[in-house]
């Protein structure tokens, strides 16, 4: 299931308009410097749905489009 909007939200909110994304595999020395509107923004299953991740806001991570393509479980449940 998608993130309710109210988790979505307040992920945003915690992200300060920023990409979270710290992966040293997509080469960012901390973190992405990817500035995003609620719009551009992608909500990120730290740990996969198929794995029991929940849709909680500890388990959201507010993306943006490159770094979330460029995780594991992208476009997956």
């Amino acid at each position: 299931m998608p993130f309710p909007q109210s988790v979505k939200d307040d992920a945003y909110r915690r992200s300060g308009g920023r990409c979270e994304c710290r992966r040293a595999s997509h080469s960012h020395i901390s973190r992405c410097s990817t500035t995003l509107t609620p719009r551009s923004a992608e909500y990120h299953h730290i740990t996969a749905q198929s794995a029991d991740g929940h849709d909680g806001l500890s388990n959201c991570e507010v993306l943006c489009v490159q770094c979330h393509r460029g995780t594991a479980s992208y476009g997956r449940s």
